[in-house]
């Protein structure tokens, strides 16, 4: 899967009082000091929570400069690098990192605080070298999954900026466990905006390959936003290619839509397949 996020690491060093005490809730949470970040030219400041959507906005309201806050989530299977390295003002997307044979099964959940308020998501890595610019970034210990998705379901209503939103709805989408996915299924669905649902549907092509094919044909068919079908047309491009193949070549017989239609054979086009190429002799004829 393509990089889609990133940063910068090196040691921590740990200090710093709780800011709240308490019980995880409900879901899986890490154990304490699992999955936390090592920074350079910086240190962790450890906090615990009861209810992340009451101890994340209540501690950045204390915070008088911009900073960051973060806490860790367990990763679906895959590599997954969502680091952001930069040269000469252009990215790049590679590291002189130490390469892991086997992938982490955490990543981080970071959140940019700027007077006294979130203006940013971040999802990176555990492989992600972290410099913290010579300052403290508070970490929540002990998150339970079910905490962090209706957190960031809180991120995805229609008043909510895009950016953060689709943010929000990649850290679902990463987050391992049946609570995320289910929770994706239903924004492909019921997300309250196109850009929601498009993103839910890419991620359930990435994550659920054929079980997710019920609700991206469904897109297709039923979502009232041609944006929508559009990005549902893009997540069968995603399925590996026995199932997603032959349901483009479907749309792109089939469909009704001019959109959709011209938008399965251009993912055709892109898939080099032998059935693509033969689909293209028989309406060329």
């Amino acid at each position: 899967m393509k990089a889609l996020f990133t940063t910068i690491v090196a040691l921590a060093v740990i200090g710093g009082a709780p800011f709240d005490s308490g019980e995880a809730g409900t879901g899986f949470a890490f154990a304490q000091g699992q999955g936390t970040p090592r920074l350079s030219n910086g240190r962790i400041e450890p906090h615990t929570t009861v209810s992340i959507a009451r101890d994340l906005p209540a501690l950045a309201a204390t915070l008088n400069e911009p900073m960051w806050i973060g806490y860790s989530q367990p990763m679906i299977d895959g590599r997954h690098e969502m680091c952001d390295y930069w040269n000469d003002g252009r990215m790049m997307t590679q590291s002189t990192d130490p390469i892991r044979l086997e992938p982490a099964g955490f990543f981080f959940v970071m959140f940019r605080i700027e007077e006294k308020q979130i203006t940013r998501i971040r999802a990176y890595s555990a492989n992600c070298p972290l410099d913290a610019g010579g300052k403290a970034v508070h970490w929540f210990t002990n998150v339970a999954v079910n905490d962090s998705v209706s957190y960031m379901k809180t991120f995805m209503t229609p008043e909510s900026p895009r950016r953060m939103a689709d943010s929000a709805v990649t850290v679902l989408a990463l987050t391992e466990g049946q609570r995320p996915l289910d929770e994706l299924i239903t924004l492909a669905e019921k997300g309250t905006t196109s850009s929601v649902r498009g993103n839910a549907l890419f991620w359930l092509a990435q994550r659920a390959g054929q079980k997710a094919v019920g609700t991206i044909t469904a897109a297709i068919e039923n979502d009232p936003q041609t944006e929508v079908k559009k990005k549902a047309v893009f997540a069968l491009s995603q399925l590996p290619k026995d199932e997603g193949v032959p349901l483009l070549i479907q749309q792109a017989r089939t469909n009704r839509n001019p959109e959709v239609r011209k938008q399965a054979m251009f993912w055709l086009g892109q898939s080099k397949d032998p059935r693509a190429l033969k689909f293209f002799q028989e309406i060329l004829r």
